[in-house]
């Protein structure tokens, strides 16, 4: 999926991803600078006046467009945001974008965790397909938009394994591989994950539109 408005804006050298995590911080600007970017990135933290932005859009792409226009708007900056969660086959691609507040509380990993499992009990083995799924959303002050997005394709484990990771990492197990997502190394993790996807296919956006 990719858009566009505007003209070509003059090179920025400040980009701003929409997180406090810093993380997710790191895991940017280590594929930035394997790309030969020369650019600073911050987190949202380096703007703590600017509220967080609802995530009101039906689809991660919307989400993500949101929060990046947002903060590109509120700093003068571009900004870089990202949304992603779990998408089930038999359950017609959900959670989705309800990832995180699947059993009705925002952020309860575990509720949410137990309450799919429950909902996929009586599922079969080789219908248990299901796959992570982020977009990543590029948005300049002057309304230039782009998204580009990565998956990470697996089956559901029937109970959790694993400590690493967070969310639905410990029932995903990547397909070839014999461990869920929670049982990888974060360097594992990070070279074959829907977010590291979508941010490493974000490096030339970056480039094109920064200069």
């Amino acid at each position: 999926m990719e858009s566009q408005t505007g003209d070509r804006p003059a090179a920025h050298r400040r980009l701003v991803l929409a997180t406090r995590n810093t993380g997710k911080i790191a895991e940017l600007r280590a594929i930035l600078a394997a790309a030969d970017l020369d650019v600073e990135l911050v987190g949202a933290d380096a703007y703590p006046e600017v509220p967080d932005v609802k995530e009101t859009g039906v689809t991660f792409a919307e989400n993500a467009l949101l929060k990046a226009h947002a903060l590109a708007q509120a700093t003068g900056h571009p900004a870089v945001a990202d949304d992603s969660g779990l998408c089930v086959d038999v359950l017609g691609g959900a959670p989705g974008i309800f990832s995180a507040r699947w059993a009705g509380r925002h952020g309860d990993d575990q509720a949410n965790l137990d309450l799919l499992l429950a909902q996929l009990s009586d599922i079969a083995d080789e219908h248990r397909a299901a796959h992570f799924a982020c977009a990543a959303a590029l948005a300049l002050p002057d309304g230039t938009e782009r998204v580009v997005e990565g998956t990470l394709d697996g089956v559901l484990r029937r109970t959790p394994a694993g400590t690493g990771g967070f969310g639905y990492d410990p029932v995903l197990q990547p397909d070839g591989e014999g461990r869920t997502c929670a049982e990888l190394t974060p360097a594992e993790k990070n070279a074959i994950s829907h977010r590291g996807k979508a941010f490493r296919a974000l490096a030339p956006v970056v480039r094109e539109l920064l200069g």
